[in-house]
């Protein structure tokens, strides 16, 4: 058991009572909690009403019926689901790059001194430069291939992470740290047990705020310069007026966005159940 859980396991009689308290709040076992719900459905209804009732024109915004029957024709065609597969392949590689380095060098610079003072100011600098306003640019370093779309994703993510990492570490609690070292831990195991843990919900809140920096880069650059994925369907799209496939791609985006989210808010409880803000 890390000095983490240790700290944690403090507030158990508080975290009992509240579980009491919210327990009354939740929902009965087998039932489905239709409120989050309520609002986007509510919203589909009015819209189809309005539509139906020639208050929309389809031309401006087409009826949910015409977006429904839009994702059907393009999913029996098959070409959604490679689009679909095209862009989450791209958005997923460029946040593992990114991601990873964010990663890394928030790791570095949190705990170093020294690696700070090397590298945050330039991070810095870096970070205020509107990445996709380097589009032309890129576009000349890499062309209109994968690499492209990879280099502004990856960017796009990398500071999110980068910044929340180093924050997450830099504000672990110090008691916590020199608990550690009484009970003898050092290096490697003081990070492992006591400084990683502390530092993973920032971490965490650093990697959602990055999945939807991750998905408007890709929307941008598939948009300009792509032969596949959801941005090139929409942009086809426009072209030829077809506004039900335009909006069925940002609904798609919308869906995959939330979808990434939810898996990430999943792994996050998961991984941090052993702190009391995490347990329901």
């Amino acid at each position: 058991m890390t000095a983490i859980e240790s700290y944690g396991n403090s507030a158990e009689v508080a975290k009992k009572t509240a579980g009491r308290k919210n327990a009354a709040r939740k929902p009965a076992p087998g039932s489905v909690d239709l409120v989050p719900y309520a609002l986007p459905i509510g919203i589909i209804i009015i819209w189809q009403l309005l539509s139906s009732i020639g208050w929309i024109s389809a031309r401006v915004m087409p009826s949910p019926a015409d977006v429904a029957s839009a994702f059907w024709s393009t999913t029996v065609s098959g070409d959604l689901p490679h689009d679909i597969a095209v862009s989450a392949a791209r958005a997923f590689a460029g946040l593992a790059v990114g991601g990873t380095i964010g990663f890394l060098l928030g790791i570095a610079n949190g705990i170093s001194r020294f690696s700070e003072r090397l590298t945050d100011t330039s991070l810095q600098m870096l970070r205020t430069i509107p990445h996709l306003a380097m589009i032309p640019l890129v576009i000349l370093w890499f062309g209109i291939g994968e690499e492209s779309k990879l280099f502004l994703t990856s960017l796009g993510v990398l500071f999110p992470v980068y910044l929340n990492t180093y924050h997450g570490v830099r504000n672990v609690d110090r008691d916590l740290i020199e608990m550690g070292r009484v009970y003898g831990m050092s290096g490697w195991t003081l990070f492992r047990k006591i400084i990683f843990p502390g530092a993973l919900p920032s971490i965490f809140v650093g990697l959602r705020y990055a999945l939807g920096i991750m998905w408007l880069t890709l929307i941008v650059s598939e948009t300009i310069a792509a032969s596949s994925g959801i941005g090139h369907m929409a942009n086809e799209a426009r072209e030829f007026m077809m506004t039900d496939i335009v909006v069925l791609a940002l609904l798609i985006y919308a869906a995959l966005g939330k979808a990434a989210d939810v898996a990430v808010r999943y792994l996050e409880r998961r991984v941090l159940s052993w702190n009391p803000v995490y347990q329901h």
